[in-house]
Parts: C-alpha cells; structure tokens; sequence
C-alpha cells in the first residue's frame, strides 16, 4: 500500500486523482492533502480518506478548519505548512497539482528525499528546469509528467533511443478563440475565455489555454523533462484533443498516444508506473469520434507562444520571467482589469525590462519571480 501526498487537493488535477485513489483502493492511501482555502471540498475529502495531515495556506481558513477536524488529522497552514509537509510528511509518491510558482518550494523538499514526483505542475520545470533535474539525479528522485501532453511523449518513449528522435510535437486544443481573428480576440470577455471546448479545469489554466500560454509554458516543461532544444519542439493545434502528443523518429516514423481527454489516464498511469492497470471510466468509441485534424497555430495571434518559444532559446531566467508576468497577468484579466490581448504585452514588457541572468541557484530563482512580479504589478 502506497501512501501519497496531494499538493492541492481541491484543483482539477487534484479531485481527479482522488477519482483515481478511488478506484485503485487496495494499492494507494491518502496520507497528505492541502488547497489553498477551499475547505468545505477539504472537509469532504478528510471524512472520506482519513489523511495524517493537512494544509491550508490561507492561514485564516485554517483557523476555521481546525475548530471543525477531529483531533486526528493534523491541520498546519500557510507556505510553511506545505513546506513541513513535503519534508517531514509519511508518502511515497507526491502529486505536484498546485497551480502556479506556488508548487516550487514543496516539489523541491519532495525531491531531496527522493520521492516519486507525479508532476502537474508545469511551472516547477519552467522556472528551474535545470535545478530541479539536477536534484531528481542528486536524490535518486523519480519525475513522471502528469499533463496528458507530457505523459504522452513519455509513454512514446519507452523503449526508444531519445538519440533516434527528430522532433517532440505537443498537440493543443486550440482553446474556444482558435478561429477568432485578431479583432475578435480584441473583444474577449472573461467570461467567453473560461468556457473551454474540451477540458475542465480551474480559471487560470483555462485563460492560459485561451492564449495558448499553457502550450508554450508546456515546451519550456518539455525541453527539460526530455532534453530537446527549442527547434525540435513543435505545436500543432488539434481541437478533437485524441491525440495528445506524437514524437518522431530520424526515419521519420511516428509514435502518437491517443486517448479519450480524461486526466485520470495519466494521473494513474503516473501513479502506478510501470505498470498499466484497469480504468473503469474510459471507452474509447474511435467510429464515434470520426476525423481527426491537425492545424498550423496562428503565433501572430497568438503572441503567447511566441513569447515563450524565444524565453526558452533566451535560457537563464528568461522562463521565469515569462511565468512571473504571465500568473499577473491573467490575474489582472481575470479581475477585468487589462484586456485578453493585454495578457502577451504585459509579459512581453516584463521580458524587456526584468534583467535575464544565469541560474546560479534557487535563490536566483525566487529574486527573479519577486521582480518580476513587482514590475508587472506596477504597470497599467
């Protein structure tokens, strides 16, 4: 029985792996939970998986959790409370699901004991891709991608040289604006940009979908998890989401994982690598499905990618510039105050004036996100 710790439990990816937990009972506890101030789903979740502990990192929910929880499960609060927990806590495997730069600190304190990393957030490799691989070896650390995407490229893998491969292509959706013109998209409200075609997710991944960010934080997460440079990573936009990446080879042959857009697939398949067990909840009907297509993504509408494509060739901090201005920026959109196609300005005015420096080490790293996000802030 293995025991696992989920960093934010009440996220999509989170409520998703404990549908997975569910199902898969007799392999898996859950010994860990934490969300950022959702306690009523937290609630639940303790009545229902009995962990050891607890975080809240809004330090008043917190407060008002722990006047409701047994006395049993240990309730901590606040960044230092996932801290406590990823280095102190009893599991095997640690599922990254937090959002944003946030999931940092807790995946590096799980990394330098060695767990199993099952890994959603993208924003961990981005902003220290090459600190973070370097700990994994360090610390014996297993790193298995949890995005359908990179899970995807690892399954094609398997068994391969990764001398033999040409190019690593990622598949998108193309979000609900993918045949919107530059005008249209001028005129995007809030509301359109949350409404996904096909996944369901929280608000600031479905945005980033919108502006195909998410793709483009994706490469950066792709070039460190399978040691690609920039030109040999490619996008193509395929709205049936069945495909959810290709990797091809020198002779040119492809490798494709295809699947129903199910998030459990590759939550699980994370969870109980090597092996592939029974998911009750998948029925893949491909008559049903029909045609599959694949299109060119349009990166002079889409500015996000194109950002993200030169931060990764830029190296350094550049990255987590891009993911510092970019978690601001969709902030502010989200809250109405710039426009959608504000959301690529903002962060191309970060890239311009944050200085870019070598990563030297982690403290590197969070001075770079603090100035960015001072300077983004600041500006209208």
């Amino acid at each position: 029985m293995k025991k696992i710790a989920i960093f934010g439990s009440s996220g999509s990816i989170g409520v998703s792996t404990l549908d997975v937990v569910r199902h898969l009972k007799n392999r898996f506890q859950i010994s860990a939970l934490s969300v950022y101030s959702r306690i009523d789903l937290l609630e639940a979740q303790i009545a229902e998986f009995n962990p050891e502990v607890v975080c809240v990192v809004d330090k008043n929910a917190a407060e008002v959790l722990r006047s409701k929880t047994a006395p049993k499960t240990r309730v901590l609060s606040g960044e230092e409370g996932l801290k406590t927990i990823a280095a102190e806590g009893d599991y095997n495997i640690f599922v990254g699901a937090m959002v944003g730069f946030s999931g940092l600190s807790p995946t590096l304190e799980a990394i330098k004991r060695g767990k199993r990393i099952a890994l959603a957030n993208k924003e961990t490799l981005v902003v220290a891709g090459e600190l973070v691989k370097n700990l994994c070896l360090a610390y014996n650390a297993e790193l298995l991608p949890v995005d359908s995407e990179h899970s995807a490229i690892f399954q094609c893998l398997i068994g391969e040289d990764v001398k033999e491969i040409n190019r690593i292509i990622l598949t998108a959706s193309g979000g609900p604006f993918f045949k919107f013109s530059k005008e249209e998209l001028n005129r995007v409200t809030v509301e359109q940009a949350l409404k996904h075609p096909t996944w369901k997710m929280g608000a600031k991944i479905t945005i980033d979908s919108a502006t195909l960010m998410n793709k483009g934080l994706e490469l950066i997460e792709a070039s460190w998890l399978f040691d690609m440079k920039a030109d040999r990573l490619d996008v193509v936009i395929h709205p049936q989401s069945i495909i959810h990446s290709m990797v091809e080879f020198r002779d040119r042959s492809v490798k494709a994982q295809l699947s129903v857009p199910d998030m459990k697939l590759p939550i699980q398949y994370a969870l109980t690598y090597p092996e592939r067990v029974h998911a009750q909840w998948v029925n893949n009907n491909y008559p049903a499905i029909g045609t599959l297509s694949f299109f060119e993504p349009d990166r002079q509408k889409f500015e996000c990618l194109n950002i993200a494509y030169d931060a990764l060739e830029a190296g350094g901090t550049a990255p987590c510039i891009v993911n510092a201005a970019n978690e601001v920026a969709v902030e502010k959109f989200l809250r109405k105050e710039i426009g959608f196609t504000d959301i690529p300005k903002l962060i191309d005015k970060c890239l311009d004036k944050v200085e870019n420096h070598k990563v030297a080490d982690i403290d590197t790293i969070f001075e770079t996100d603090k100035k960015t996000r001072e300077f983004a802030l600041a500006l209208d």
